[in-house]
């Protein structure tokens, strides 16, 4: 297969169009359509279906596109590491991570190291669920639960306490409880029972009630139960990051600790001499070190 028609049948796949990918490549339309009939004969299968609205990948062109987007992304990488060896960290960085932890403990932390590294354009990806670093969806992920994958590098990056929170709002016309039995009598916030959490303990303040209590609200959102929680609503179990820096939010039996869960830095072994994976982990990782939870 002919390397410049492979180019060309990529930006016609990713574009839709011939007119839309010649824009891109700056080549005109008829040399774009010359090149994939060209590519298509060779191949001897159809790689697009062609109508008025523009074109759909046949099975045979996705299958070719899968292998197609892949190499250029391996390329694409290859080039940003043999620059990036020779200067600053600079270019692109895309991290994945839970909700939780991007948008309360990361989020307000990425102007300093932006600040100490703005050549890096810093993508964030917030996502509960796990994007396939393998296949290039993200360069980093900060995960809850050790990666599975043999071909991954992981670091241990923290441990997630649970305890119970209330807002002082909810609490001062209440009091307080003494005991987790007591518990029965507040209005609790829980996770919905048959939805799969992005980290374990989130149900931890239910269980705790023994079954004795019905959650005021149930919600598969772990932003969003902080929000209950700081509209006044009820008593849950959060992270302790979650909580810094909250104003009004009250540890509820503070000797009482919850489940603790495991946090990793991850990222691809092909990644390993990358400076811009390197300097993200030791900021964080210093950043880590200097929180007090």
């Amino acid at each position: 297969m002919d390397w410049d028609k492979l180019r060309v049948f990529h930006a016609v796949a990713e574009a839709g169009s011939f007119t839309h990918a010649g824009e891109s490549l700056n080549l005109s339309q008829s040399a774009v359509s010359r090149q994939i009939s060209a590519l298509e004969e060779s191949l001897n299968v159809p790689l697009f279906h062609r109508h008025a609205r523009g074109l759909i990948l046949t099975e045979q062109g996705e299958m070719l596109n899968r292998t197609v987007r892949d190499v250029f992304a391996k390329l694409a990488m290859t080039e940003a590491m043999l620059i990036e060896s020779k200067e600053s960290p600079k270019g692109p960085l895309r991290v994945t991570t839970t909700l939780a932890f991007g948008s309360t403990w990361l989020t307000p932390r990425l102007n300093e190291f932006l600040s100490i590294h703005p050549e890096i354009e810093l993508t964030l990806l917030l996502d509960d669920s796990e994007l396939d670093l393998g296949m290039r969806e993200a360069d980093i992920a900060i995960r809850m639960t050790a990666p599975r994958q043999p071909d991954l590098i992981q670091r241990h990056l923290m441990t997630v306490r649970f305890h119970l929170y209330a807002h002082q709002s909810y609490l001062e016309p209440r009091g307080h409880p003494k005991s987790l039995e007591e518990l029965k009598d507040f209005d609790v916030i829980g996770y919905p029972e048959h939805v799969r959490p992005p980290v374990p303990g989130l149900n931890w303040v239910v269980e705790a009630c023994g079954g004795k209590t019905r959650p005021v609200l149930r919600v598969n959102n772990v932003y969003a139960i902080l929000r209950a929680v700081q509209g006044g609503l009820g008593i849950a179990a959060l992270p302790d990051y979650m909580t810094e820096g909250c104003e009004g939010m009250v540890r509820v039996l503070p000797e009482t600790n919850g489940p603790e869960v495991e946090s990793y830095f991850v990222y691809a072994e092909e990644l390993r001499h990358s400076k811009r994976i390197a300097v993200f982990r030791d900021f964080l990782v210093r950043k880590v070190a200097e929180a007090r939870f």
